[in-house]
């Protein structure tokens, strides 16, 4: 079967940045939806005709990947305000913030802690890799029809293109 809209394809891959500094290995086969919400357009449309078996690779600049960075999505506010023990890297939901942070942060943002003051904690809306070029090594492991469930949901379940909440040492890329 090859990969078409409303299909399910099971990738692996080696994304790195620009330099060749490896970002993420995925060895096991997981799961996506083309005509989801599960891959970027650009991923989706170099996809479509290829088979199990087939390699690709696919540079994304950062308006086809995570998008640019964005530093009206960084915020300063009083450590005071967050739980004791917090760390760099942690993770919040905008929704779940602690009260009293500003009322200009978008709550349907993921935010991570991007660095710790004695007074003040960096929050950072962006992407982990926004603002980056990317080199996607991908191989196609498997095709299938997808389900009415996957079609309706517009996934397969798959997150790892968007930032979850974590917890210290998480991995937000899959």
């Amino acid at each position: 079967m090859e990969i078409s809209q409303q299909c399910v394809v099971g990738l692996t891959w080696t994304l790195k940045d620009t330099l060749g500094e490896v970002l993420d290995v995925l060895e096991e086969p997981v799961e996506f939806l083309v005509g989801g919400g599960d891959l970027f357009a650009s991923i989706e449309q170099a996809l479509q005709g290829h088979a199990p078996g087939a390699r690709l690779q696919l540079h994304l600049e950062p308006e086809e990947a995570f998008g640019d960075f964005d530093e009206h999505l960084l915020f300063l506010e009083p450590r005071s305000l967050f739980p004791q023990g917090i760390e760099e890297g942690l993770t919040f939901d905008g929704a779940a913030l602690p009260a009293g942070v500003s009322a200009e942060i978008p709550k349907s943002a993921v935010y991570t802690v991007a660095e710790l003051y004695p007074d003040h904690v960096v929050l950072d809306g962006n992407h982990p890799l926004a603002g980056i070029a990317l080199r996607l090594d991908l191989e196609v492991r498997s095709v299938r029809e997808a389900t009415e469930e996957e079609i309706g949901r517009g996934s397969a379940g798959t997150g790892f293109f968007k930032v979850q909440p974590i917890t210290p040492g998480g991995d937000t890329l899959h």
